[in-house]
């Protein structure tokens, strides 16, 4: 017997004969053989949007009757209330699900309070969520004692290169997370050769890979192809487009050249961007003015896109560079977004409250401005931003030839030792050379100095702090990856409590073995969402900041998704793509350090992503059911990717 439709498309009164509805046709669909795309329909908010044909097809024994009246549209993740447990009791006791997830306290990620519940997945999706005794799966997940969360987001993300290295992801999967998002800046797309030859140059011999992609779109497939088993996204790279278009000229672009640079993050949107990002103290990024940046926002918001920036200044020209953000997001009309929120060098510490009281009056005025934050008072980048940035036009090789050249030179030392130099000096803001530390050197002859602070390899040089970044950078053939303590422990917690902010790690997904080891990351890397919970959120946290969990599970999932406009990541609720993590939050521990960072975090006891379990009592299983993750504007044509 066929189901009897007396709704129209668009209504549907009663939600218990919804829920009858939704469970039959769900049993069908299971027994019919049907794929998860069209068992994905079979959810009482989505009933609407089906074709009738194919709900027939999925309920083949229940007759139902109901009224109608008029349903509102579908609401986004930010204003759908929570999943409760479903208030019929019947034979659905009897269902079989791929994976079951029992006696967890559940944590939707929309910030509601946790409920004691089961979760039932089937295929890549959330099936049910609700006390399902006596359901049957092919793997039982006892989640008693432990919470269930979604997977966590990193909002800042330099793992495209490193997943291609390792797929397994292993210093974030293993912290819980199941989604990176990259493109501060740089994405990996659109690409010309000239852009392709200057990363190849920039590579190691240990960590070389090929470059066979030329749009984000080819980048993404190849990526999931390859294997990963984290879920990822990307930002399109200001600074990528307008290399595309004028290499690393200092110069504003020409009417024509700005045109194809929209066009081009007008391409990257309907390839699955989540919009611009920008890095605004390196060049070239930094020679962008307002205008370049407003042009390239608002075409990614045609495409309802996000603009996110690494702001032009954390340090002298805090207050101003964020207020060039929100001034960009209120022109553009597009959701607005600062990478790790900071107040950098001593001096400007006190500018932080100002920043977010300046922050909560543009939210206040109507403009969607958010930032997000890593766990930590030092950052990590290279040598190049203790430098001027016209020394860096054209490239790394023009670059290192002008340090070369005895004038230049000079000019750069004097800047380099100004404090208003009219650029962000990184070395000045640490306040001292004892607070940089060489963390990555291309040079296996350079190595020796990985683990020291720049006041030891000067001493050990004989050399000034200044002459030896430049001839560190000379002699190495690179910027040298470089840790700057910069931030008061007060001031991340200050930001940490902030409701809108999220968390990224701005470091790759890393493995402690093989190549990975030849190089010391920050330990954020490693560490970045355990550290949250051990050191801010936790009952025993040494500074525990006032939030309750629910709220802190927010952070980590619903809200960085509600800003990347993801209405099915993020999320424990039925049709939600089955990310999760399972874990006590007293449990995890951050042991990753500066002096041994290549460490796994500890206490994540599964992780599940696209409903696959990737992290098995703490042990990654091998697994990569990771998944190009594409933007709101995505035109996904045969696309296979979610």
């Amino acid at each position: 017997m066929n189901v009897l439709f007396v709704c129209s498309k668009n209504q549907w009164r009663s939600p218990t004969a919804a829920a009858i509805f939704k469970n039959n046709a769900q049993i069908n669909a299971r027994s019919a053989g049907t794929s998860a795309t069209a068992r994905r329909v079979v959810n009482a908010r989505d009933i609407r949007w089906a074709d009738t044909r194919v709900l027939t097809a999925l309920a083949s024994t229940t007759l139902l009757l109901c009224a109608c009246t008029a349903h509102p549209p579908h609401r986004p993740i930010s204003e759908t209330a929570p999943t409760t447990a479903n208030p019929l009791k019947s034979t659905l006791d009897s269902r079989h699900f791929d994976v079951l997830i029992r006696g967890g306290m559940v944590y939707d990620g929309s910030g509601a309070p946790g409920q004691l519940l089961d979760v039932g997945i089937t295929g890549d999706q959330i099936s049910a969520i609700e006390n399902l005794t006596g359901a049957q799966a092919n793997q039982v997940i006892d989640a008693r004692g432990k919470i269930v969360t979604p997977g966590f987001i990193n909002m800042l993300s330099w793992a495209p290169e490193s997943l291609l290295l390792d797929g397994r992801g292993l210093s974030d999967v293993t912290q819980g997370v199941t989604l990176e998002v990259f493109g501060e800046g740089w994405s990996q797309g659109l690409l010309t050769a000239a852009m392709k030859a200057d990363e190849r140059a920039r590579m190691t011999d240990e960590n070389r890979y090929e470059i066979t992609w030329t749009t984000l779109d080819q980048y993404m497939r190849h990526l999931q192809a390859k294997g990963s088993s984290l879920n990822f996204a990307s930002f399109v790279g200001a600074a990528t487009v307008r290399m595309h278009e004028l290499g690393s000229a200092k110069r504003a672009p020409t009417k024509d050249e700005l045109k194809r640079m929209t066009d081009l993050v007008e391409q990257a949107m309907q390839e699955g961007a989540m919009g611009v990002g920008s890095a605004l103290i390196y060049a070239p990024g930094t020679y962008a003015d307002t205008p370049e940046l407003i042009a390239l926002a608002k075409a990614a918001g045609k495409y309802r896109g996000s603009y996110i920036s690494h702001l032009r200044s954390e340090g002298n020209q805090f207050l101003e560079s964020l207020d060039e953000l929100i001034k960009i997001g209120a022109q553009a009309g597009v959701h607005a977004e600062a990478y790790h929120l900071k107040a950098a060098g001593v001096t400007n510490w006190p500018k932080m409250q100002l920043a977010i009281d300046k922050t909560n009056a543009a939210r206040a005025n109507g403009v969607d401005v958010s930032a997000n934050m890593y766990t930590y008072t030092a950052g990590a980048t290279g040598l190049d931003a203790s430098m001027p940035t016209w020394v860096q036009e054209g490239g790394f090789d023009a670059w290192r030839k002008r340090l070369m050249q005895p004038a230049a030179r000079a000019k750069v030392l004097a800047e380099m030792k100004a404090p208003n130099a009219g650029f962000e000096n990184l070395r000045l803001a640490a306040g001292s050379a004892e607070n940089v530390l060489l963390l990555g050197f291309k040079n296996p002859e350079l190595r020796k100095y990985i683990g020291q602070t720049l006041g030891q390899v000067s001493a050990a040089r004989g050399t000034s702090a200044e002459d030896t970044v430049i001839d560190l950078v000379i002699a190495d053939g690179s910027r040298v990856e470089t840790a700057y303590f910069l931030m008061s422990e007060d001031n991340v917690k200050l930001g940490l409590s902030q409701p809108w902010v999220s968390l990224g790690s701005d470091g790759e997904a890393l493995a402690p073995e093989g190549n990975f080891l030849k190089s010391n990351p920050h330990p954020r890397s490693y560490a970045n969402f355990a550290r949250f919970w051990q050191q801010y959120v936790g009952a025993t946290a040494a500074q525990r900041i006032q939030i309750s969990t629910a709220d802190a599970v927010f952070r980590l999932t619903g809200l960085p998704a509600k800003n990347l406009k993801l209405r099915d990541r993020g999320c424990l609720r039925i049709a939600c793509f089955a990310d999760i993590a399972v874990f006590a939050p007293d449990e995890i521990k951050a042991t990753a350090t500066f002096a041994a960072p290549h460490a796994l975090s500890t206490g994540m006891t599964y992780v599940l992503v696209n409903g696959t379990l990737v992290i098995d009592q703490g042990q990654h299983t091998g697994a990569k059911p990771g998944v190009a993750v594409r933007g709101p504007g995505y035109r996904p044509g045969d696309s296979p990717a979610k």
